[in-house]
């Protein structure tokens, strides 16, 4: 049975034909045990492939293709590499359901075009960076608000080669709600030290990044 329904691939085929300027290559990692949601995740992520010959798929088996996981930074599965002219280090880990799906469309759409989309100041600001920044965006597939703050981590990390930006679906992950404790979503997490509760506009997410970077007082 297929997880995209008719009329819905067909909408999001006129969306890629109209906005894609890039192809884009979504680069799943898997396994075939003890990972709850991998399967659907990779029928979900074939069913994109199949949908526009723009939308390129490569599955990989995260125990036996260890050296890609690596490569890719993958530490959890299942996962999803959004991939565009390059890498941008943009990543979704669990499945991308519910609200959360409408976010990866989305996301592919500015990974295919190469383009944040942020304001100047914002693009000054990220180009001016000298350390890296690592942003984890705490989500679950019926909050609403959630595909907008993994969104706006995802146009940062296609800003700045010193941004990486992961959504991760937090009920498949409960060690990681529990380290970063997470009461509520979506709750942004950066550099391990930094985070942000709610949906957070554009201003205030780079005004934690600053923080996040800035040296500590000694």
């Amino acid at each position: 049975m297929a997880l995209i329904g008719k009329e819905d691939r067909e909408t999001i085929r006129k969306m890629f034909d109209q906005e894609f300027v890039h192809d884009v290559t979504l680069v799943m990692f898997t396994q075939e045990f003890e990972c709850q949601f991998c399967r659907e995740t990779r029928q979900l992520v074939e069913e994109l492939g199949e949908i526009s010959p723009r939308v390129h798929v490569q599955v990989y088996n995260f125990v036996t293709d260890k050296d890609k996981a690596e490569a890719y930074g993958i530490d959890k599965i299942p996962a999803i590499a959004i991939i565009g002219t390059k890498d941008y280090g943009i990543r979704f880990y669990g499945i991308p359901s519910g609200y959360e799906f409408t976010g990866l469309i989305e996301t592919m759409i500015a990974v295919s075009k190469g383009e944040s989309g942020l304001s100047q100041k914002t693009k000054e600001a990220l180009a001016k960076l000298e350390s890296p920044v690592h942003l984890q965006v705490f989500v679950t597939p019926t909050c609403p608000y959630c595909p907008s703050a993994v969104h706006l981590a995802h146009r940062m990390a296609i800003e700045s080669d010193k941004v990486r930006a992961d959504g991760i679906e937090v009920i498949e992950f409960p060690h990681l709600g529990q380290k970063y404790h997470v009461q509520g979503v979506p709750r942004t997490v950066i550099n391990e030290k930094v985070h942000i509760e709610g949906a957070a506009p554009e201003g205030m997410l780079l005004e934690k990044i600053l923080e996040a970077v800035r040296p500590a007082k000694s």
